[in-house]
């Protein structure tokens, strides 16, 4: 008997800690899991993401004047590779582009860029006369609001567009004020999200891919 014990203690003290948990049994092995699966947190102006439709979701990132042009053509992509690779239709590939950074003014129509022109352009030529139409969403180029009608939807930095709203505002006049006024001239299906960034991390927990663009 003593000689039994000997080696069974023997065995226990080669095995490894999970091993050894197996042979003592699965209460031992639960008390050294970890404590459940982490599940992001679900918040109310995030729940339209949950309801959109679709086989495939991608979150387009776009963060500069110079990024739009990709960001417009890679969202066609999607749309025709989709399609013509896999048989999938537009309505079951689910698109958002995000509009953050330097490239946020792009969210916003030709009323806001006819009226505040100057402020909305980012670098270019300081001596040029400033900008009074989106330039990817005006006269034949309604190319955004073209993806707005395929279903692409579309989420503004809030953060970048009160920083606007202060450039605009200046000293004479409330950058509040400003602000209500770009948030009711956002491009077709676009809404202000609190920050560019946080609309992309929380589309990723809601099972959007990321594209960057830049």
């Amino acid at each position: 008997m003593t000689k039994h014990v000997k080696g069974r203690r023997q065995m226990m003290t080669g095995l490894g800690v999970t091993a050894t948990a197996v042979a003592l049994g699965a209460s031992s092995i639960e008390a050294q899991s970890p404590a459940g699966t982490f599940t992001p947190a679900r918040h109310e102006p995030d729940e339209w993401m949950g309801k959109m439709p679709g086989k495939h979701r991608v979150v387009i990132d776009v963060t500069s004047p110079g990024g739009i042009p990709d960001g417009i053509r890679f969202t066609g992509n999607l749309f025709t590779g989709n399609k013509t690779g896999y048989g999938v239709d537009e309505a079951d590939v689910a698109i958002i582009m995000v509009l953050r950074h330097s490239a946020t003014a792009y969210g916003y129509t030709d009323a806001i860029w006819s009226k505040y022109g100057k402020s909305m352009a980012s670098g270019g030529d300081p001596a040029a006369p400033p900008p009074t139409t989106n330039s990817y969403n005006t006269g034949d180029r309604m190319q955004l609001a073209d993806l707005a009608k395929r279903g692409v939807r579309f989420m503004v930095c809030g953060t970048a567009s009160r920083g606007l709203s202060r450039r605009i505002a200046g000293q004479t006049a409330d950058p509040d004020a400003v602000l209500k006024e770009m948030e009711a001239n956002l491009i077709p299906s676009a809404r202000l999200v609190a920050a560019g960034v946080v609309g992309v991390t929380h589309a990723q927990e809601y099972g959007f891919s990321l594209l960057f663009v830049g």
